[in-house]
């Protein structure tokens, strides 16, 4: 017997119940050892696992194939809390459906201790108002979670962020969306949070405190982003709007805070491709202003992308003045796009005359739309 065969047979466990509505019996136990053996091992790897580990959590319902995707080292550790943690969310309303695809997700959940567990679960009760709100995220998105394993960090980022008045609904789109926010140094924060502020007060801003809870609350992955990265795109786009620093703190603190964690590649790169573009149409420099203004996430669309809307638009009949004062049009897709023009120039639809809104419009409201248009033509 080789030595990693010694540690998995000295740490094998005899699966325990972990709740009293899902009672594992002895037969049950007995089912997972003789009824789903394991497919031979074809790796040093899973030649290696803890064999005990592994049919525990196939009878919590774990996707051991998912699992061991994920993170494989996971199944060859000896010591794992699987069963508590188990016992741990089924006490909170998690059903056993939601335990294993918790698990099966995020492997690395089963080497909390319940502590830990109990620690974080209350920090998380600060930001959530209950339960069950709770085990839908872990549902949604495990890794927010289990992540991390420092409790005392995690505080130190709750208190922190609230002292900067965001609400506890900024709080969860941060936790949920960003986690890596609380995941960040409390100091790594602040010094974003410090950039935001001079930046205001050297643009002449009274409320650095607003500024940067505004910023955050529109972008909840910028302080996820390096320093360098937003000050880089925040002078980028200065200079090239050629903004007073009226118009900049009105940009940065709305639309604009959007596009902020861009890499600044991307954003020089898309940028300079919209202005060449609206100028071989016929804009002028003031147009891009407009539109980067009023639809700042423009520049979240590539060359390419950005390209073809707009030759798909104009080619359809509509004028690009048209698209710059109504923007939303590119939220569409260019098969969509491509769609409508063709029906409502089947129909002599005239934009001039009647706007570009109906491009606009949800496709159940368009379809409603279109079919008036169909009755007043016939």
């Amino acid at each position: 017997m080789n030595l990693q065969q010694v540690l998995v047979r000295l740490g094998s466990r005899i699966l325990q119940p972990v709740h009293s509505s899902t009672c594992i019996t002895d037969s049950m136990y007995r089912y997972c050892h003789t009824e789903s053996p394991e497919s031979p091992p074809t790796t040093r790897a899973t030649s290696l696992e803890n064999q005990s580990l592994l049919k525990n959590l196939t009878v919590l319902g774990v996707d051991v194939m998912m699992a061991r995707r994920r993170q494989p080292t996971i199944l060859q550790k000896v010591e794992t809390n699987e069963c508590g943690l188990a016992d741990f969310l089924y006490s909170k309303g998690a059903s056993r459906e939601v335990v294993g695809s918790i698990i099966s997700r995020f492997p690395r959940a089963i080497t909390r201790s319940a502590e830990h567990l109990d620690q974080r679960w209350k920090l998380w009760r600060n930001i959530f108002t209950s339960n069950a709100k709770i085990i839908k995220i872990l549902h949604r998105s495990p890794e927010s979670f289990f992540r991390s394993t420092d409790n005392e960090n995690l505080e130190k980022n709750v208190a922190f962020l609230s002292s900067l008045d965001l609400t506890p609904k900024h709080l969860q789109r941060l936790v949920t969306v960003a986690p890596r926010t609380f995941s960040n140094s409390v100091e790594l924060n602040r010094t974003m949070v410090e950039l935001l502020h001079s930046i205001c007060v050297s643009l002449g801003g009274k409320d650095c405190e607003g500024f940067a809870k505004a910023i955050i609350s529109r972008n909840v992955y910028i302080l996820t982003r390096s320093t360098k990265r937003v000050k880089a795109n925040i002078h980028f786009l200065l200079e090239e709007l050629k903004l007073s620093d009226d118009e900049a703190l009105v940009l940065l603190q709305g639309p604009g805070a959007e596009i902020l964690d861009l890499s600044h590649p991307t954003l020089k790169n898309n940028f300079l491709n919209l202005q060449e573009k609206l100028q071989s149409l016929g804009c002028q420099r003031a147009d891009v202003k407009k539109l980067v203004f009023s639809y700042s996430t423009v520049l979240f669309l590539s060359s390419a992308t950005l390209n073809n809307k707009l030759d798909c638009l104009v080619e359809g009949g509509v004028d690009i003045k048209q698209i710059v004062n109504k923007p939303k049009v590119l939220d569409f897709s260019v098969a969509t796009l491509k769609h409508r023009l063709d029906v409502l120039n089947s129909l002599s639809y005239n934009f001039g005359v009647n706007g570009v809104s109906i491009l606009d419009m949800s496709k159940k409201r368009f379809d409603t739309k279109l079919k008036k248009l169909q009755m007043f033509e016939e």
